[in-house]
């Protein structure tokens, strides 16, 4: 899927732009697999009717799941553009060019063709629905480790969530804690509607108050989003960090619904 950062910032840079990368699901990632990748990532310029942007490739795998951001225009620029805004309207693009997927038994892998998918996404520029949820586990160390655990379900938004965890870390995860946020399945009208939506996640410092935070972008919330290495194990377990006091560990998960989406 393609994946939008409004407020991208380069390191060392200050000026924040609007960046693309390309994200495979995990759940087509077959281990051991890689996944060679040319694209072209893009904006649609409705005055002179083309889409600009820059050609890409990456080799994805189990432990590669995120193209590097490409950035595509200032922030500022394109908040001011009639030529990329139109309406309050903005179009983006991935363009799949070619697809080679090799294996550890160098047997050729059948990459088949789809048809151009378009989803549009609305998004508000006020009127915001925000919660936050806050997942204490006082036996923390007790829970069954090497398996998925998850919160009870909150509501945000007429839509009800889970928290996710896998406390030392999913199939993807080197040596970290992986953490999610994931719509109820059960909530089959509710998913229909496909919200877009902003998250946070963050495993509170229960000593010192440094809270270890990551924050998505857009997310088109038809399935769970987050992090396989969302934090490193030595990092949770240290007892300066306050992260683990005891048996006790508290996650907290802020959601922002920022609009809808839907397929064109």
């Amino acid at each position: 899927f393609l994946q939008v950062i409004p407020m991208h910032k380069e390191a060392g840079a200050g000026t924040p732009y609007v960046a693309l990368r390309l994200v495979p699901s995990q759940l087509s990632l077959v281990p051991g697999h890689t996944v060679h990748a040319v694209f072209e990532l893009s904006i649609y310029n409705h005055t002179k009717g083309m889409y600009c942007g820059c050609k890409a490739t990456y080799n994805f795998d189990f432990k590669n799941t995120y193209s590097k951001e490409r950035c595509l225009i200032p922030l500022q620029e394109l908040l001011k553009s009639s030529a990329f805004l139109v309406d309050d309207s903005c179009v983006f693009a991935v363009e799949i060019l070619k697809i080679d997927v090799s294996s550890p038994e160098k047997k050729a892998v059948v990459v088949q063709k789809k048809a151009t998918i378009v989803q549009n996404l609305f998004v508000q520029s006020k009127g915001f629905i925000k919660g936050t949820y806050t997942w204490t586990m006082n036996n923390f160390l007790e829970l069954d480790l090497k398996h998925f655990i998850q919160s009870p379900t909150f509501e945000v938004g007429g839509q009800k969530w889970y928290i996710g965890m896998y406390p030392r870390g999913d199939k993807y995860s080197t040596d970290c804690l992986s953490l999610y946020l994931y719509p109820d399945v059960s909530d089959e009208l509710q998913l229909e509607s496909k919200k877009v939506a902003v998250m946070t996640l963050s495993i509170l410092d229960q000593k010192n108050g440094k809270h270890f935070t990551r924050t998505s972008g857009l997310w088109v919330c038809g399935q769970g989003w987050g992090w396989p290495n969302f934090l490193g194990l030595k990092k949770l377990k240290d007892p300066s960090g306050g992260y683990v006091v005891g048996s006790s560990c508290v996650v907290k998960a802020d959601l922002t619904i920022v609009g809808s989406s839907n397929d064109g």
